[in-house]
C-alpha cells in the first residue's frame, strides 16, 4: 500500500514538474499581414502598451498596421502598433539600426524574418541582425553588427508615424553615455496624443548627428557583441517611462524576456485548450487567439498613473486599458472575454466609468486617451452592461448613470432619435441614418435591461420603448431596413444591394445586411416581418441573392455569401438567427463554410479587417460551438463546433469542458446533448451555467436533427 501511495505521489510530482503546454508554436502571427487583414506583425505580450515591430512606408489602405507582406522597404522598427484597424495611426519612437548615416529605408526580404509570438528578427541586407521582444510597457532590441565594422549606428526618428499620424512637437535629450528620454506628441486618428519615452542602451553611444528635435543618429564602437536598447514608453512622463523599464525589465538578458514573453502567450492561450485531428484547424484557432489578445492594451504605468480622456494625469488603483474598436468587438470579442478573462472585467469596467466621468460619456471608439468617435451608435454601452448583468465586481447603478447619460446626449444623431423617435434620413446630415438607429436601439436595449435588473421601473420604460424604434425603419412591404424622412416616408430611391461608402443610410453595408440588425430583440423582428415563416423565407435568401453593390461601395463589404458579408461585423450574427425559430440545423452547414473557407492559416487569411480582434473571436467562439447573440446578458447561442473538444478555463480554477462527439467534416449537425451527464435540450446556454464549470456534450452526425427545434428550447 505504502509503494502505491510512493508511486501516486511521485506521478503527481512528475506532472507538477512537466513544462507547460506549448500553444504559441501553432500561433502563425503572417496571417492577416496580407490580404485586407491589417493585422501587427511583430513582438508584443498579451493586452500590452507596446507592439515592438517593422514599420513600412504607408501606402494606403492596407498598411494600417504599418505592415503589409507585398511590401519590402521599412523605415524603422516603432514601439506602438496598431492591429486590424481601417485607419492607420501610432508608430511611435522608430529605431533603425544601420551602417551608413544617410539611410533612412531599407529594403528586406521576408525569408530573412522570424516571428513567432513576443519574437521578432530580421537580418537586414547589411548583415545587422535586429531582434524584438517586449514587456507590457517596453520594447527590447537587440542589434548584431557585422564584426568587420568598426562603428555602428542607431537612428531614433520621432518624426515617422503610421497613416494619419502627425508628429505636432517632440524633442529629446541625452542624460548620459547610455540614456536618452523625451517625447511625441501628435495628431491623427487620435486627435491629441502623447508618448513619453526612455531609450537605454546597453553600452555607451554618442550623439553625431542631430537633425532638429525628430532625429538624431547616436554611434559607438562596433565590437563582437550585440548593442541591446529598452525602450520604456508612457503616456505620463518621462520619469515614468524609466519606472516602467526599471519594474519590467531591469536587466539586460535579451532571451530570458523572450521567455517571459512566450510564457505569458502560453498562458493565455491556454486558456482553451482545444483537440483536433486537423492540425490547421488548430493553427487557425490559436492564431485567432492570439489575435483577439493584442488589445484592449494597457494604458497606464507600473504605478498607476494613467492619462485620462481630459487630458489630465490621474492616479488609478485599477488597470486602465485603451485600443477600444467597440463598434466590433462588442458583438463577439468581449463576450469571449468574459468567459476567459474574468480577472480583467473589472478593470474594463472601470476603465470605461473613468473614461465617462472625464469625457461625459461612455468610450464609442477610444485610442490612446482620445476618444475617436468612429462608426455608430454606443458601443460602449453593450459592453459595460454585459459586464454589470454577468455579475461581475462593478457598481450597477454608476453603470446605469453612465449608460442613461450617455444615452440622452444631443451628438450623433441621438438628438433627432429623442425628436422624432427615429434619424431622418434627410435631417440628419452625415447620412447613415439607418445604422445609427440600429445600433442606438442595442444599445437601449442594454439599458432597459439593466434597469430592469435594478427594479428602475420609469428608466426601464423609457429606453425599451426607445430601444424598439427599429420598427420605425421597416419596411414590411419590402422586407428591409430602411432610411426614413422626416415626414415619415421611405427613402427613394432604393436598392437593397446597392452601398455608397459613408454616403447612404447604412454604414458599410446594404439593406440586405442591416435588416438583420436587431439581435437585441430577434423574436420582435420575427413578428414584423409577420411570422417565421417569412422571416426564414429572408433568411435563407441573405446567403443565395446577388446583386452590384455599386462602384462606391466600402472595401469593408467583403467575404460574401450571397449578400451575408463575414469580412464585417453587421453580418456576424445572421447565422445564428436559425436557432430563434427553431431551425439550427440551417445554420450549421454555413458555419462550416464559413470557418473553412473564409478564414485560413495563410498570410492573406482572413476575409476582411481583423478589426482588433473580432474577426478572430467569432471563429474562436463559432469553432467551439457558441455565439453570444443578444449584446448583453450572457445567453451563448450553439452553432457547429469544428473542434473535437475545448476546455475553457473560466476562472476561480474551473474549467468548462465543451466536447463533440463523432465530429467530422460531414457530421455536422447537432443530434443531442448532455450537460454535466444530463439530457440537454435547448440550443443555447447560460452565461452562469458555463462558468460554474463541468461538461457540455454534444452528440454529431450528418443529417440534420430535431434538437433544439421545440419553442421552449430556443433562445
Amino acid at each position: 500500500m505504502k509503494r502505491i501511495i510512493l508511486f501516486l505521489v511521485a506521478i503527481q510530482l512528475m506532472a507538477l514538474a512537466s513544462p507547460a503546454k506549448n500553444y504559441t508554436q501553432y500561433v502563425d502571427p503572417y496571417v492577416g499581414t496580407g490580404g485586407h487583414g491589417h493585422v501587427f506583425l511583430g513582438a508584443n505580450v498579451p493586452f500590452g502598451f507596446v507592439q515592438a515591430g517593422p514599420t513600412e512606408y504607408t501606402r494606403g489602405w492596407d498598411w494600417c498596421s504599418g505592415y503589409h507582406y507585398s511590401d519590402s522597404v521599412l523605415i524603422g522598427f516603432g514601439q506602438m502598433h496598431l492591429s486590424g484597424t481601417g485607419i492607420g495611426d501610432l508608430g511611435d519612437v522608430s529605431l533603425l539600426p544601420v551602417l551608413d548615416t544617410n539611410v533612412r529605408s531599407v529594403i528586406f526580404s521576408h525569408k530573412a524574418e522570424r516571428v513567432r509570438p513576443g519574437y521578432y528578427s530580421l537580418v537586414l541586407p547589411t548583415g545587422i541582425r535586429v531582434e524584438l521582444t517586449a514587456s507590457k510597457r517596453v520594447g527590447f532590441h537587440r542589434y548584431s553588427f557585422p564584426a568587420d565594422d568598426r562603428e555602428g549606428y542607431i537612428i531614433l526618428n520621432l518624426k515617422q508615424g503610421i497613416g494619419w499620424d502627425d508628429m505636432k512637437s517632440c524633442g529629446f535629450k541625452q542624460l548620459n553615455g547610455t540614456t536618452v528620454t523625451g517625447f511625441r506628441f501628435s495628431k491623427g486618428w487620435a486627435k491629441d496624443r502623447k508618448v513619453f519615452f526612455a531609450a537605454e542602451f546597453s553600452r555607451p553611444v554618442t550623439l553625431s548627428t542631430q537633425k532638429g528635435d525628430s532625429i538624431a543618429i547616436f554611434s559607438f564602437p562596433n565590437s563582437n557583441d550585440p548593442i541591446l536598447v529598452k525602450v520604456g514608453l508612457s503616456a505620463v512622463s518621462e520619469a515614468n517611462a524609466r519606472k516602467n523599464i526599471d519594474a519590467e525589465i531591469p536587466g539586460w538578458d535579451f532571451n530570458a524576456t523572450v521567455n517571459a514573453a512566450d510564457k505569458a502567450w502560453n498562458e493565455q492561450l491556454g486558456k482553451i485548450a482545444i483537440q483536433t485531428k486537423d492540425e490547421r484547424t488548430r493553427r487557425i484557432f490559436y492564431t485567432s487567439l492570439y489575435h483577439t489578445m493584442i488589445a484592449p492594451s494597457v494604458f497606464c504605468d507600473v504605478n498607476g498613473d494613467y492619462r485620462g480622456s481630459d487630458g489630465k494625469v490621474y492616479h488609478g488603483d485599477f488597470t486602465n486599458y485603451t485600443t477600444f474598436s467597440l463598434w466590433d468587438t462588442y458583438r463577439a470579442a468581449h463576450p469571449l472575454s468574459t468567459l476567459i478573462h474574468p480577472d480583467m472585467q473589472k478593470d474594463f469596467a472601470q476603465t470605461f466609468l473613468h473614461i465617462f466621468e472625464q469625457q461625459g460619456k461612455l468610450p464609442v471608439w477610444h485610442l490612446m486617451g482620445n476618444e475617436t468617435d468612429c462608426m455608430v451608435g454606443n458601443p460602449g454601452i453593450p459592453v459595460l452592461v454585459d459586464i454589470a448583468l454577468k455579475g461581475y465586481d462593478v457598481d450597477k447603478k454608476a453603470v446605469l448613470n453612465a449608460a442613461v447619460k450617455s444615452s440622452m446626449r444631443d451628438d450623433r444623431g441621438m438628438g433627432f432619435l429623442k425628436k422624432y423617435g427615429y434619424i431622418p434620413c434627410d435631417l440628419d446630415t452625415t447620412y447613415e441614418t439607418v445604422a445609427k438607429g440600429l445600433e442606438f436601439a442595442v444599445a437601449d436595449a442594454s439599458v432597459a435591461k439593466l434597469a430592469k435588473s435594478l427594479g428602475d421601473s420609469k428608466t426601464y420604460d423609457y429606453f425599451y420603448k426607445r430601444s424598439q424604434s427599429y420598427h420605425k425603419y421597416f419596411d414590411r412591404k419590402t422586407g428591409f431596413m430602411r432610411g426614413l424622412t422626416s415626414d415619415g416616408k421611405f427613402n427613394e430611391p432604393f436598392n437593397p444591394f446597392h452601398s455608397v461608402h459613408r454616403h447612404d443610410d447604412y454604414t458599410e453595408g446594404n439593406a440586405w445586411q442591416y435588416t438583420w440588425l436587431v439581435p437585441e430583440d430577434v423574436h420582435g423582428l420575427v413578428r414584423a416581418f409577420g411570422g417565421e415563416k417569412r422571416f426564414v423565407a429572408k433568411l435563407d435568401s441573405l446567403f443565395i441573392v446577388a446583386g452590384s453593390l455599386g462602384a462606391d461601395a466600402s472595401p469593408d463589404i467583403s467575404g460574401l455569401i450571397g449578400e451575408y458579408a463575414q469580412g464585417n461585423e453587421p453580418s456576424h450574427h445572421a447565422v445564428y438567427l436559425y436557432n430563434y425559430v427553431g431551425q439550427p440545423w440551417k445554420a450549421a452547414p454555413k458555419l462550416r463554410q464559413i470557418m473553412t473557407t473564409l478564414y485560413r492559416d495563410s498570410i492573406d487569411g482572413l476575409c476582411g479587417n481583423e478589426d482588433v480582434g473580432q474577426m478572430s473571436a467569432w471563429y474562436v467562439l463559432s469553432s467551439i460551438g457558441l455565439y453570444q447573440v443578444e449584446p448583453s446578458g450572457g445567453k451563448y447561442v450553439f452553432g457547429s463546433p469544428v473542434v473535437d473538444e475545448a476546455v475553457l478555463k473560466v476562472g476561480r480554477g474551473k474549467e468548462f469542458r465543451i466536447t463533440a462527439l463523432h465530429n467530422s467534416d460531414k457530421n455536422i449537425y447537432i443530434q443531442s446533448a448532455e450537460l454535466n451527464g444530463k439530457p440537454y435540450t435547448r440550443s443555447y446556454i447560460d452565461f452562469k451555467d458555463i462558468v460554474r464549470g463541468g461538461t457540455l456534450k454534444f452528440v454529431m452526425g450528418n443529417q440534420p436533427s430535431r434538437f433544439g427545434t421545440k419553442v421552449n428550447d430556443r433562445p
